[in-house]
């Protein structure tokens, strides 16, 4: 059987002559003076007695290690809590060096992000309303930030309307350079225009009872982006699009269009759903799509409902009560625990940590500054 000799069974007088290869210096990634918390650097021993095949230990994580010659070696660091580490070269034929305390580690700032940010909801129509489309949805990893202040704008829904008159948008939620457009409205019936707004994802259509005039859905992604952030509105009091799928025509169901799941929070949240339109004679009520839509409401029977506050849904349409509001959008923020805390934030994020990470929901409108 083969021991390995650590500081937890020899002490460090006995370890220091037994020691064949040594170690006389360690040489840090760039211009730092400390290892960063989150490892992945690559780091530089310089000693003598290396042979090929020598492995690093940051105390007992064994790290990729590789043999340059007998007196360097470079070895990947393992991620890290702050403090001071021993560090041990570990030869093939089972000699070793061991230098005391070698490695520091410090949490540094974090100079990449992932994000979510969703735009608030459009408000829906009133009388054969469509419903309102959600707000774009937008996320990625790899978000470079910097020391200065970025601005976050979290978008606040579209109105609902109890009038003859047009439903408006949503307002768009902002991270930095990224936005996310606002939910399209839902087109109404007689005097106002029955056509569904353009937007993150669009408006449903209206239907102008009157003159029995079926009228199109707004169109999705209107900031062009790849991915799209949202789909299309359906026709004929049709549903809000949702970020995942356009909402249903009216002569279908009237669907609100579904929204998408994301885990960034540290929970599986859907996001973006459209709001369902209004209907004569299909089921009560007419469902908004999963992420926050509302629901659209069935002719003299139970009233159509809002947007789901912070999820981007889009309103559900009135027939002949008031439409629903688009819910108000949300912007979150992810990156590992190894760095150090945002240094400063405004808006008053809840802050939560999670799954290794640290997580900064804002539900309002703020800052965040790492440096």
């Amino acid at each position: 059987m083969t021991t390995k000799i650590t500081l937890d069974n020899i002490s460090t007088t006995t370890l220091s002559t037994l020691d064949s290869p040594k170690i006389t210096s360690l040489a840090y990634s760039g211009a730092t003076t400390s290892a960063s918390a989150a490892g992945g650097e690559t780091l530089t021993i310089t000693g003598s007695g290396f042979v090929a095949g020598a492995t690093v230990y940051v105390d007992a994580t064994s790290c990729a290690t590789t043999f340059v010659n007998s007196t360097t070696l470079t070895f990947t660091t393992p991620a890290k809590a702050g403090g001071l580490y021993h560090l041990y070269v570990y030869n093939t034929d089972g000699s070793f060096a061991l230098k005391p305390g070698a490695i520091i580690y410090t949490m540094y700032p974090t100079t990449f992000v992932e994000y979510l940010v969703v735009a608030g909801g459009g408000g829906a129509g009133w009388s054969n309303g469509g419903g309102g489309g959600a707000g774009g949805y937008r996320t990625a990893s790899g978000f470079a930030v910097s020391n200065t202040a970025i601005t976050v704008t979290v978008g606040a829904g579209g109105a609902g309307v109890g009038t003859d008159t047009r439903a408006s948008n949503g307002t768009n939620s902002v991270f930095g350079s990224i936005t996310a457009s606002a939910g399209g409205a839902g087109g109404g019936a007689q005097t106002a225009v029955g056509t569904g707004s353009n937007g993150g994802s669009g408006g449903g259509g209206g239907n102008d009872y009157p003159r029995q005039t079926q009228t199109g859905g707004g169109t999705g992604n209107s900031g062009n982006y790849t991915p799209a952030e949202g789909t299309n509105g359906g026709s004929n009091f049709g549903g809000g699009g949702g970020a995942a799928t356009a909402g249903a025509n009216g002569s279908t169901n009237g669907t609100g269009g579904a929204g998408k799941y994301n885990s960034i929070s540290g929970s599986n949240v859907a996001y973006a759903g459209g709001g369902g339109g209004c209907t004569e004679s299909a089921t009560d009520p007419v469902l908004g799509g999963v992420g926050g839509g509302g629901n659209g409401q069935k002719r003299n029977s139970t009233a159509a409902t809002s947007g789901t506050i912070n999820t981007g849904g889009g309103g559900g349409g009135g027939a002949n009560s008031p439409s629903g509001s688009g819910g108000s959008g949300i912007v979150i923020i992810r990156y590992a625990n190894t760095y150090l805390e945002a240094s400063n934030t405004t808006g008053s994020p809840n802050v939560i940590y999670a799954g290794g990470n640290i997580i900064y929901r804002f539900w309002q409108s703020g800052t965040i500054t790492f440096s």
